[in-house]
This record gives C-alpha cells, structure tokens and sequence, in this order.
C-alpha cells in the first residue's frame, strides 16, 4: 500500500516513522509519504487560505492550493480521505476497507476547513473521496485523525502485526465485541490475583472465560454492539450468558434486552 498525507505541518505527523508503521515502512511493506502543502503555494508569503464567502469566523483552504497538490500526489486508483467533524464516522469496518486500497491520500485541513469543492471535484472526475470522522469532538485539523487512522489501517496489512490471530480477537474485531481483560506476570501484584482458570492451563476452559467476560464487558460498556450480534453466531453458553443479563433474540432475530 501506499500512502500520501498532505499537511501544513508535515512535522506532526513524524510519530508514523516509529512502532509497527515505521518499521512497516523500513520493510517495505507500506510506502509513506508525507508532503507541505504550502509547497504548492504560488505566493511569496506561501498562503494556503482565505476568508470564507458568506462571512464568518476562520479562514478556508483555498481550492487552487489543494487542487494542484491533490492533482500531483493522487493517482487514478487511489482513495483521497478528508477527515472531519462533518464525515461519517471511521469504524473497524471502515479501517478495513481502506486497507484494501492500493493508495490513500489524506488531505489534513486546517482552520475552518477545505474548500468543498476540492472534494466534489475529485468525485465530479470519478475520483473516490471519503470524508471520516474519528469522534463526536472538534480536533485544530486532521493531522491528529490521520495518525489515528493511518495506524489502524496499516497494523491491518499483511505482515505488519507479528502475531495475525491478535487482530481476530481484539475489541472490534471478528467477533464484534470488545476484548477480554489480559493479564501477565506477576501472578500476584498490590493484593489482586489473575483470575485462577488462566493459570489452569486447560485450553478450552480459558477459552470459555475469555468469550464471557467479551460479552459480559461489551453488555456493560456498549450494548449496542450487543444488538448488532448475530444470534445465529452464538453458542449454548452465550445465550445462557445474555439470558442472565436479560437480553434475547426478539421475532425480527436481532438481540433485545427484556
């Protein structure tokens, strides 16, 4: 895969040369590059923005900027992702399907944000654009989101993750509940004990703690990944679980809490 992040601050974004991504990248298995818009600026002060038509508040990234930058780093085949408040949200589901393109282009916007027609031209050429929000929260631009999402995408590529069976059961993932609590040495730390059975050694024991207590901290934290279930997936002892809790399959086969 590769990936292109444009930005004003192109130093925000150095925490990608470390950890996984930044080895990723020395291994070849991720291309990443990250240029200065303001090197497609054509002024002697290198402006990127202006004032917003219609008045109010902030500055707007100027269209022209972008669109020379966008026009020499975007490739016919790749995927140009704006990240904003107003996009829909990035999910797993979402990090997924971006790691299964050939090349993402972040476009970080600053101040009020991007001219919207640099999106809309992308898409009026047949250019696929798509416009992610990491949270309902404000962030200064989208350096911060692309970080976030370009880990999430790249840990996903082949080889990057040591162990690939980590990403089948972590929270989001396969399963669509959230991770299990982990534990390691010591076995005994300020009082609190691992619970007994994961010293037991008895594999399928391990396992059948490890699946209730995902749905008992899903059922606590986030029912409503509870209600995305499908009843279908779930065993004798899930059900027996989520009984206990009082949640059932309803007559339309999704879960419901009684």
């Amino acid at each position: 895969m590769r990936i292109d992040v444009v930005s004003i601050f192109p130093d925000y974004l150095a925490p990608l040369e470390l950890s996984l991504v930044g080895k990723a990248v020395q291994s070849g298995l991720l291309e990443l590059t990250v240029h200065d818009l303001r090197a497609w600026a054509t002024d002697r002060h290198r402006t990127v923005d202006d004032t917003p038509f219609g008045g109010g508040a902030g500055m707007v990234m100027r269209p022209d900027v972008w669109g020379t930058a966008l026009a020499d780093v975007l490739t016919p085949e790749a995927t140009l992702v704006v990240p904003t408040p107003s996009g829909e949200t990035f999910t797993q589901r979402v990090a997924e399907s971006l790691a299964l393109e050939p090349q993402l282009v972040f476009a970080c916007g600053r101040y009020e944000g991007i001219d919207a027609r640099v999106a809309e031209h992308h898409r009026a050429a047949g250019g696929t654009v798509r416009e992610l929000s990491i949270g309902d929260y404000v962030l200064n631009g989208g350096e911060v989101a692309s970080l976030v999402m370009i880990e999430a995408v790249a840990r996903l590529l082949p080889g990057v993750i040591g162990n690939p069976e980590s990403l089948v059961e972590e929270s989001h993932g396969e399963a669509g509940l959230l991770e299990y609590p982990v534990y390691t040495k010591p076995p005994t730390w300020e009082g609190l004990d691992v619970p007994e059975v994961l010293l037991s050694g008895h594999h399928a024991k391990i396992a059948r703690w490890r699946r209730d207590r995902a749905l008992e901290r899903t059922l606590e934290r986030r029912p409503d990944m509870v209600e995305a279930l499908d009843p279908s997936v779930l065993d004798k002892a899930d059900r027996a679980l989520l009984a206990g809790h009082g949640w059932a399959a309803g007559d339309d086969g999704h879960l419901r809490q009684g």
